[in-house]
Order: structure tokens, then sequence, then C-alpha cells
């Protein structure tokens, strides 16, 4: 498949067969490549990222994930506790009010604070998760559990969960892109297969056309593709005299394919220069203060337009020990547009239904003021807010709640698991189902617990 030249399209091999007689000659292309796909299933080999039927039928195709690193402030942004503003006052540890105004947003009148005006827009689709917990109130092991669902030991991630579980749609994108991820509090733990095979793990991009490092080749595109084919022959020729079954060495071949078309592929999606003027504003592309993360998210949508299965974006400076009001104010500013133009643009696309965003920190807050200055919250891991959108969940509903500080959840209690379980069922995914066996046993994401909250479930 000549996907890496560069060549007129009437010189290439597929050009050729698309033009002949009308493009007669592409059906037998066709029959080759299915031809191709009979030995491979008579080898024992099947494309590990194929699309793969769920376990039931899905709400969600696909998944964005807008991780906040540090832990935001559920009592300044989504989770409105009137009560604590009555008992401020006193010395470091006393209860801190918010330092936001909260209002009834949308028909559904949920509370949301003033730090997000234009998210605050979309009230009606979001689904406000305010009683999740975590194990930890530490950063690196609430990440990675969030991400892994395991704190303790090296498991594979969320997103490439998902990819084992459904495979994808994007024919020539990896399943799983995770956009300017941090080095730091797990680092590639969090976007990383563990024990599943490596072809699931998260493909790392920075936002901007030259997202990938080492995409441009040293050779010409006919040279490589040259160099390419001889060595896919050698590797094919190798499995078929020598370990017809092995998919292993099927997988090389794979990867070194996926990797050429990738050349291709990768900066035409990053390439954010013909998007209109009104769709650059739509995300805060003309904005200093979230033109960052606006740019990630429009390319977020891009992918996901591609067919791919797990996109996720991290957006850092969410520990808020002291100067609460300016820090988070800015935090907010620099994400609001951007997220709002994203439910807009997917509504438009008539991509929300079938796409599930999730945001959300690795805990939230304390209702207590940290530094003794009046302006920041220490760590909280019993009770914090994350919420979702779109793909199948409820909108404008607040699902679970704090207890009158906002320290601890005492309604609709969501742990990292049940988090994960429910992701996995809007996917079309069983959390018990999906399981992988490695050392003996069998593991799956949500290791022995979860529950899905059917109560979000539309």
């Amino acid at each position: 498949m000549n996907t890496c030249s560069n060549i007129s399209l009437a010189t290439t091999r597929r050009g050729f067969l698309q033009s002949t007689s009308a493009g007669f000659g592409w059906l037998a292309f066709s029959a080759l490549n299915g031809w191709q796909l009979q030995a491979e299933q008579k080898s024992g080999y099947v494309n590990p990222l194929a699309p793969k039927k769920p376990h039931h039928a899905p709400k969600a195709k696909r998944v964005i994930f807008l991780y906040m690193q540090g832990g935001p402030s559920h009592l300044d942004t989504f989770d409105w506790k009137p009560e604590i503003a009555d008992r401020e006052g006193g010395p470091s540890g006393a209860i801190l009010g918010s330092r936001f105004k909260f209002e009834p947003r949308g028909k559904s009148g949920i509370m949301i604070s003033e730090a997000f005006p234009e998210l605050s827009m979309h009230a009606d689709d979001l689904c406000l998760l305010n009683g999740c917990t975590t194990r930890t109130p530490s950063h690196q092991q609430a990440t990675v559990a969030l991400h892994t669902g395991n704190e303790m030991f090296v498991r594979p991630s969320m997103g490439a969960w998902t990819v084992y579980g459904l495979g994808t749609e994007a024919q020539d994108l990896p399943g799983f892109i995770t956009i300017d991820p941090p080095h730091d509090q797990g680092g590639a733990m969090n976007y990383g297969s563990a024990f599943l095979p490596a072809t699931y793990q998260g493909t790392r991009i920075s936002g901007g056309q030259r997202g990938l490092p080492n995409l441009e080749p040293l050779l010409s595109y006919e040279n490589q593709r040259t160099q390419v084919d001889f060595m896919q022959k050698l590797n094919r020729r190798l499995l078929t005299q020598h370990d017809p079954s092995n998919p292993e060495l099927e997988g090389v071949i794979q990867s070194m394919e996926m990797a050429c078309q990738m050349q291709t592929s990768v900066p035409s999606v990053l390439d954010l220069s013909k998007e209109p003027d009104s769709m650059n504003a739509l995300y805060g592309l003309d904005n200093a203060a979230s033109e960052r993360f606006g740019t990630q998210c429009l390319t977020a949508r891009r992918l996901a337009e591609k067919g791919v299965r797990f996109i996720q974006i991290t957006h850092t400076g969410w520990d808020h020990h002291n100067n609460l009001r300016k820090n988070l104010g800015s935090r907010a500013e620099s994400i609001d547009k951007p997220i709002a133009g994203l439910i807009t643009d997917l509504k438009q696309r008539d991509m929300l239904k079938d796409t599930l965003i999730l945001w959300g920190g690795e805990f939230g807050r304390t209702p207590n003021d940290d530094k003794g200055d009046g302006n920041g919250r220490g760590h909280n891991a019993t009770g914090f807010t994350m919420w979702m959108a779109g793909g199948g969940v409820k909108g404008g509903m607040r699902h679970g709640a704090t207890d009158e500080t906002g320290k601890t959840a005492v309604e609709g209690k969501m742990d990292t698991h049940d988090v994960h379980a429910t992701i996995l069922h809007l996917l079309g995914l069983d959390h018990e189902i999906l399981t992988y066996k490695y050392a003996g046993r069998d593991f799956r994401l949500t290791d022995v617990h979860g529950r899905v909250a059917m109560e979000i479930v539309s």
C-alpha cells in the first residue's frame, strides 16, 4: 500500500487501480485485500486495533478526558456550599468560604461559580458528580489511581483499557492520544499499557502542527516507502516460513505501517491553519489567556472526527494552597471558553451525543484555610467534584453531594473505580468482563471493585 508516496496519484498502484476503467481496477485491489485478510486469519493474527464489538449497546463512541492536574477546588467551582461562608474566620485551619459567587445556571438551575461564565451557558449539558472520592490526598498516588485504577502498582491506563476493549475507528492514527501530558506525578504510567500489548498505549503529542517528534523522514517519501516495503516483505517471509502464528511479528509489521501512515495523517490533523476565524474565536484562540488550551481542545475535536477512541488533554496549575482567588481565576479563564467551544462545536457536528467528555482532577480541596491567609485550601480526597457531558449521560443534573462543609461525600458516592466502571459502561463495556490474563490471573481496570452510576445514564 503506497501510503507514504508523494508521487502523483496516476503513477501509484492505488492511483492506477482507482483510475483504470472508471475505478474498476479498485475492485481487484479489494479482492486482493480480502485475500490478505483471509491469510491473516489463517495465521491466527487479528489486527489488535480493529474495531471490536462492545458487550452491550454503547451510548458513547469515544472519550475526551480533560484532566486538571493539581486538584481543582470544588468549593469554588461546582459544589455550592453557602453554609461555610457564615462559619468563616479564625486561626489557620478555620473554615474558608468560597472565593467566588455562585448562581443558578441554565433551565436546570444547577449552581456554578462565576469562574466559568462561558461554560455556565452549557449547564444543561453538564452532569455534576459532587460525590467523588479517592483513596489518598497525595498528588502522585491519586493521579496514578485516577488514570490506572491503582496507585500502588503499574497498571494499564484507562485509555489503554478502552482501546483494548473496543479497538479504534481511526485507520491511520493511534487509538489513544494524550496531548501535553505532564512529566511528573506518574509520568508515562498515566498513559501506558503496562502488561497489555504496547499497541494500546497512548501516543504522546504536543499541541500545534509540529506536535509529534521525528515525524519527517530522513529519506524522500519514495525511497522510504521502498525501504519499508522491502523490510515488510522480509518480515512477512519470516512470518510465513518460520512462525505463521506469531502475533508479535505481525504487530511489528502493523506498527511499521502505522508509523509510515502517521507521517502524512498526523500533520494534516494537527494543522489548524485552515480553520476559519470563527472557529478560532469559538475556542478562544484569539485570546492569549486561552489560546493554548483552546488549541488543544480544537485538536481533540479533529482527532475525535478521525475516529480516535480516547483523547486526553492535561491542564496543569490547579494546586492552590494560596492565592486561591487570583490563581484559580486565571486557570479557569484559560479553559472556560475552550471547553464551552468544544461542547458547542460537538453539538453542531452532532457528535456530543456519542462523545463522552470527562472533566476533573485527582482530588479536591478542603473547606479549611490552609495557610492562615484566608486565600488557600489543602488537599481533600474524601469529597470533590468531577463532571461529565454528552456520551449518554443526563445533562443539567447534580449527582451526589458532600456534607455541609464540602469535606466528605455523603450521597451518591463515586470512588475512582465507580468512575471507571461508569465510563466503560457508557462505551458499551462491562467492567467485570473486560479482563486480561497476566501472571496467572485476570486483571481489570476496576480491580475487584466498581459500581456503574446508572442514575446518570440517559
